[in-house]
């Protein structure tokens, strides 16, 4: 396989992929023809994905969210952690308000929230 053109093309490289899992697995020497193999067809079909299916930066909400369901916080929480209210972090969750340059320090050293997922 080279390049993939069509959907079709694309389901092919695919169903190869699994077909290839099932023979390699992680004892499998890199430099066998199955190894390479499966590294060249991973490699076309994330350059397939990535051009007709993208998958952007998720919302800087969207990632308040998933800190907050990870460290186990509730907004009551979040709010003394970023040394604000329960209120103010409901209208930020919400879109209400703009969350300020404070709120956003904190949440990049705090949380460890990236930079540009703040900033979009």
């Amino acid at each position: 396989m080279e390049k993939i053109i069509t959907h079709e093309d694309y389901i092919k490289a695919n169903l190869r992929l699994e077909e290839i899992l099932n023979l390699v697995d992680d004892n499998t020497p890199e430099s066998d023809p199955l190894a390479i193999e499966l590294t060249e067809v991973s490699d076309i079909i994330e350059n397939y994905e990535e051009k007709y299916h993208p998958i952007g930066l998720p919302s800087l909400i969207e990632v308040i969210e998933l800190r907050m369901f990870e460290m186990k916080l509730k907004k009551k929480e979040l709010a003394l952690l970023l040394n604000t209210s329960g209120s103010r972090i409901s209208e930020y969750l919400s879109g209400k308000r703009e969350i300020t340059l404070n709120v956003a320090r904190a949440l990049r050293q705090k949380l460890n929230i990236d930079s540009d997922i703040i900033l979009q």
